[in-house]
């Protein structure tokens, strides 16, 4: 059991029969009435933001959520394979728990998130930049840059974001897996 004091970003509690990590917290003291905090919280399970307020000194339930070093291997029929670092043990995990499937490269460490009472995979978070190779992409026009103009380029995953008109063929490039974007080109 944790109160309203001990919320913390990334804190996992369990709310309306699911588990939600916190996202972002405000304690509010109005002139008038009583404290509160004002919450953003993700599901685990959905993904679904959402938000909540909880009165000063509410006590909710805490799951205990574990971190765990995998490495990427290969996806076929029953979903992305891994494999634990510590103990090699392989498992499979479906589409919909990865956080950016389409930038999974082989050999890629990533962290899977485990609710530790349970031992079931909650999730699967790349990191928060990863290095890329652009396969394939227009030429870019000399004089073309009077505005921050982009083109599409396709990565070596199969993923296809945009990127400035400067990147050429067969350049490494940093992309940031949470907006799916480019970040800049790597020498």
């Amino acid at each position: 059991m944790a109160t309203t004091a001990d919320f913390r970003n990334g804190l996992v509690i369990e709310y309306n029969h699911d588990l939600f990590a916190i996202v972002e917290f405000q304690h509010v003291k109005p002139g008038k009435g009583p404290a509160f905090v004002r919450t953003k919280l993700k599901s685990l399970t959905t993904g679904k933001v959402i938000d909540n307020t909880f009165s000063a000194g509410h006590k909710v339930n805490t799951a205990r959520v574990e971190r765990r070093d995998y490495q990427y291997l290969y996806k076929d029929d029953l979903g992305y394979h891994f494999m634990d670092s510590n103990t090699f043990e392989q498992i499979p995990v479906q589409e919909h728990l990865i956080n950016a499937p389409e930038f999974l490269k082989d050999g890629q460490n990533v962290e899977i998130l485990v609710h530790a009472e349970e031992e079931k995979i909650l999730g699967v978070e790349l990191p928060q930049h990863v290095i890329l190779q652009v396969v394939y992409t227009e030429p870019g026009l000399k004089g073309d840059t009077a505005t921050n103009a982009s083109k599409p380029a396709e990565l070596e995953t199969g993923a296809t974001i945009q990127v400035p008109l400067f990147i050429d063929q067969d350049e490494v490039i940093k992309v940031n897996t949470e907006t799916k974007s480019y970040v800049e080109r790597v020498k």
